[in-house]
C-alpha cells in the first residue's frame, strides 16, 4: 500500500465510523468457481457476536466529498475538513488485499455525494461488480444506497450486494427539513419501496427455480440518527414499528448523535446519548423476536425509556398483574415476558419442562438472570412471597445491584 492510499484509508475509514448500519445476516453466499470468500448466515458485523467472537469488515466510505450540508454529518459541504476520495480499483484492491491476509470477512461501503447520486452511485455498484465477476469475490459485501438514484442503478446494485441500505437519518421529515434542508423523505422512501418489491418478486422466483439470480440476499437496512432533533422513543419506535412491517426492512440502526461541530440547528449536548441509544435497541429487540407492542414499551403516559432499566423490567414493573408467570405451565408468549429470560432461554424452559418440574437451580442453569427474574416468576420449590407487589422497591434492589456491578445474593423486600 503506497503511502497516499494509506493517507486516503485513514481519512475515509475514520469518517465511515458514524454509519452505524454495517451488520449482515440472512445472506448464504457460497463459494463458487474456485473463488474466496463465502458469507454465512452467521453474519458478519464490525462488533462482537453473542457467542464472543470478532468478526470484521472492511468499513470505508468511497469519498467524504458531499455536496449536502448536514447539520449532523461530518463529511457535510460546509466542514472543515480534509478530503479525500478511493477510485474504485482502489477500493477493490484494498478489500483483496485485506481478504487475503485475513483481516476482513466482508465489505461495506457507503459515500458522501459528489456531483450527483447515481454519480456516486454508478462508481458503488462498479466496485461490487468488479470483486463479484473479476476477482470472484463472494464476501459480505453492504452498500450503502444513495438516495435518489436510479431504478436501474438499484437493480444492478442488489446483484451484485448481499445486503442494501437507504438512512432515513432524521426520525421525522420535519425535522429533517431543518437539518437537511437539501433531503425529504420521498427521496428515501422511493427507493426503499423498490427494493422491497424487488427482494419479494427474486424471492418468489427462487421458490419456482433455484437457479433464479440472488438480489439483496441480505434484504435492506436504515439508519436513524438519536438526539439531534427533538423527537421522543415513542415516535422514534412508531417510525420503527412501520418500517419493519411496512418496507420490511431487517434492521433499523439508532445511532446516537455525536456532536461534531457547533450549529445553532442542533442541540448543544455535552455527550451523546448512548444509553439511549442502547435502549432503544432492546426496545427494538422486544419488538422484533419477544412478540412486544409499541404501545406496551412506551405509550403517552410514557413516551421515553427509561435510561435506567431496560424496557423488559420496566414494561413489568408498570404491569404487575400480568405477574407472576408459573414456569412450569405458562405458554411461550408469557414466559418471553419475564425479565431476565432471553429467547433461548424462554424455548428451554419450554422444552426442558416436559421432563419435570423446573426449579430455581435449573433455571440458572438455563441461562436465566436471577436477579431480576426471581420477582416475577414461580417455579417448583419456589413460591412467589417477595413481592406484595412493590415495584418500586424492586426497582431500587435492581438499579442498586446493576450499579454496583455485582449481586451480593438475594435481597429480602419483606
Amino acid at each position: 500500500m503506497n503511502d497516499r492510499t494509506k493517507e486516503k484509508l485513514e481519512i475515509l475509514a475514520d469518517a465511515a465510523k458514524y454509519d452505524v448500519s454495517c451488520a449482515s445476516s440472512g445472506s448464504k453466499r457460497k463459494n463458487t468457481n474456485k473463488g474466496l470468500g463465502n458469507a454465512t448466515g452467521m453474519g458478519i458485523c464490525h462488533t462482537y457476536t453473542q457467542d464472543g467472537r470478532c468478526v470484521s469488515l472492511l468499513k470505508i466510505l468511497l469519498t467524504n466529498h458531499c455536496i449536502f450540508d448536514c447539520a449532523y454529518c461530518v463529511s457535510r459541504r460546509s466542514n472543515d475538513v480534509k478530503r479525500a476520495a478511493f477510485t474504485v480499483q482502489e477500493v477493490v484492491d484494498l478489500t483483496m488485499n485485506f481478504y487475503k491476509r485475513n483481516y476482513i470477512e466482508g465489505l461495506f461501503i457507503s459515500s458522501g455525494i459528489f456531483k450527483s447520486a447515481d454519480y456516486t452511485m454508478e462508481r458503488l455498484v462498479r466496485i461490487a461488480k468488479q470483486l463479484r465477476t473479476v476477482e470472484k469475490f463472494n464476501g459480505y459485501i453492504h452498500i450503502k444506497a444513495i438516495p435518489g438514484a436510479s431504478e436501474l442503478l438499484l437493480q444492478e446494485a442488489g446483484r451484485y450486494a448481499d445486503r442494501l441500505s437507504v438512512n432515513l437519518e432524521i426520525p421525522s421529515e420535519m425535522s429533517l427539513k431543518q437539518v437537511a434542508p437539501e433531503k425529504d423523505y420521498a427521496s428515501v422512501y422511493t427507493p426503499m419501496n423498490y427494493l422491497k418489491e424487488q427482494i419479494s418478486g427474486h424471492k418468489e422466483e427462487r421458490i419456482v427455480s433455484k437457479k433464479a439470480p440472488l438480489f439483496a440476499p441480505g434484504g435492506q437496512s436504515t439508519q436513524m440518527v438519536i438526539g439531534a432533533t427533538p423527537e421522543n422513543d415513542l415516535h422514534v419506535l412508531k417510525l420503527a414499528d412501520s418500517l419493519y412491517k411496512e418496507q420490511r426492512l431487517r434492521r433499523v440502526y439508532y445511532s446516537g448523535y455525536i456532536p461534531i461541530s457547533s450549529d445553532e440547528r442542533l442541540p448543544a449536548l455535552k455527550t451523546p446519548p448512548l444509553v439511549r441509544e442502547n435502549r432503544l435497541y432492546q426496545a427494538d429487540w422486544l419488538m422484533r423476536f419477544y412478540g412486544f407492542k409499541v404501545d406496551e414499551i412506551v405509550d403517552a403516559r410514557h413516551p421515553a425509556l427509561d435510561l435506567e432499566v431496560d424496557p423488559k423490567f420496566a414494561y413489568a414493573l408498570r404491569n404487575p398483574q400480568f405477574f407472576p408467570v408459573d414456569v412450569n405451565t405458562a405458554p411461550l408468549e408469557k414466559v418471553l415476558r419475564i425479565p431476565g429470560v432471553g429467547v433461548k432461554s424462554a424455548y428451554k424452559i419450554v422444552q426442558s419442562r416436559r421432563f419435570g418440574l423446573l426449579r430455581k437451580e435449573n433455571l440458572q442453569k438455563i441461562g436465566v438472570v436471577w436477579k431480576r427474574a426471581q420477582y416475577f416468576l414461580t417455579c417448583a420449590g419456589q413460591p412467589f412471597k417477595l413481592l406484595g407487589f412493590q415495584p418500586e422497591l424492586i426497582r431500587q434492589q435492581v438499579v442498586q445491584a446493576d450499579r454496583k456491578g455485582a449481586w451480593n445474593g438475594q435481597l429480602s423486600l419483606f
